[in-house]
């Protein structure tokens, strides 16, 4: 059975990134290292992982994200 993790990553310029993963040490260590020059996350490291929740479904997970992606700041 696979798990999934909604998180938020605050950054340095304290706005704040939701994402969806099914690995989250390998998905925060792509944030860290920049891995994907287009995201979000690139320009505004060091970041700081504030919250991070655990799912077995994947469509409840994707379900909160969107949720959390409309909660204001």
């Amino acid at each position: 059975m696979f798990s999934y993790f909604v998180y938020i990553l605050k950054c340095s310029d304290n706005s704040y990134y939701t994402g969806i993963t099914n690995n989250l040490d390998k998905r925060l260590n792509e944030h860290k290292f920049g891995k994907n020059r287009d995201c979000y996350t690139l320009k505004r490291r060091p970041l700081e992982l504030k919250f991070q929740q655990i799912f077995n479904d994947v469509l409840l997970a994707i379900y909160f994200e969107k949720k959390i992606k409309k909660w204001t700041k």
